[in-house]
């Protein structure tokens, strides 16, 4: 998910009550939550589609799930003690305690990867023991709804809070049980119209449940054939309507493809990332992109141009 989704989940968390647990719980919380992005921070200087073989990938499994909260919790406790023997430290700041602080860091940098389970794009959360990309194909990537969701409950809690009433956690713990509902609302309209899908196109061996932004209600299925031809259909949970159909072929069995691959960075990173790859034709060779991105605003960033090599 978006890293705007992240902060206001950690932060909903911090309003139901557990930023009383501990000084510096917020931080804690927030920046765990969104922590595991640091792999793009770290791979920021690589060209074209190379982040792609990095991203969502050693940062998001279980050894980094593991180092990163004690990282920021330390960090976080050497920061309170610092500010302490400097005279700084908040005056109206709680005791610091760093079992809670370690377990709230824990707790938010979890969050992440399950909620970049949830959508389309992947994540490899046994990364390094195992390469294998998991999908949700529960949610689309930046969420308005969430966003809404989660900020309004944020919002008037700690409005709340500020006007010392005895309820400011109420309307955080409201939203957290709210997206709780909504992710499994999804999770339902998800599996149904894939189910409808495989049954009205039965020659299709691939489907993938793809959300779309603003109407969560509705799924773009992608369809894959076995003899090499893809497509798309709109569903719903009860509907999928198959007017639109147009089946075209991957082009994935060229033989130039895997030629033209050969030493080129970019297309081995996009071909190890893409879960839907097709290629079509270019000015000067091929265009690698994916299935999943070909409507997005952002298709043109998960696209890679192959041409002959000498």
């Amino acid at each position: 998910m978006d890293n705007l989704t992240h902060s206001l989940i950690g932060a909903a968390l911090g309003q139901a009550g557990l930023k009383r647990r501990t000084g510096l719980a917020m931080p804690a919380l927030v920046i765990g939550a969104n922590i595991p992005d640091i792999d793009a921070a770290c791979f920021f200087w690589l060209d074209g589609t190379e982040h792609l073989a990095f991203r969502r990938g050693i940062t998001h499994g279980p050894p980094a799930l593991v180092l990163l909260p004690l990282l920021l919790s330390g960090t976080l406790l050497a920061w309170d003690r610092w500010q302490a023997r400097r005279g700084t430290r908040p005056a109206d700041r709680l005791p610091v305690r760093f079992g809670w602080l370690l377990l709230l860091s824990l707790l938010g940098t979890l969050s992440h990867p399950l909620f970049d389970w949830f959508n389309s794009y992947g994540i490899r959360l046994l990364e390094p023991f195992s390469s294998r990309w998991f999908y949700g194909d529960v949610l689309f990537i930046v969420d308005v709804w969430i966003w809404a969701m989660l900020g309004l409950g944020v919002w008037a809690s700690r409005r709340r809070e500020r006007a010392a009433g005895a309820a400011w956690r109420r309307p955080a713990r409201v939203a957290l049980g709210g997206l709780a509902g909504y992710v499994l609302l999804n999770m339902t309209i998800s599996s149904s119209a894939e189910g409808i899908a495989a049954g009205d196109v039965p020659y299709a061996p691939v489907n993938v449940t793809n959300p779309v932004p603003v109407m969560f209600w509705q799924r773009q299925v992608l369809v894959r054939t076995d003899d090499g031809r893809y497509g798309e259909i709109r569903c719903t949970p009860l509907h999928c309507d198959r007017s639109g159909l147009v089946l075209r072929p991957t082009n994935m069995a060229d033989p130039r493809i895997a030629q033209w691959a050969r030493g080129n960075s970019n297309a081995q990173a996009f071909l190890f990332w893409s879960r839907m790859p097709i290629a079509e034709q270019g000015p000067r060779g091929m265009l690698l992109k994916d299935q999943r991105f070909l409507t997005t605003p952002t298709a043109s960033s998960f696209q890679v141009e192959l041409t002959p090599t000498p």
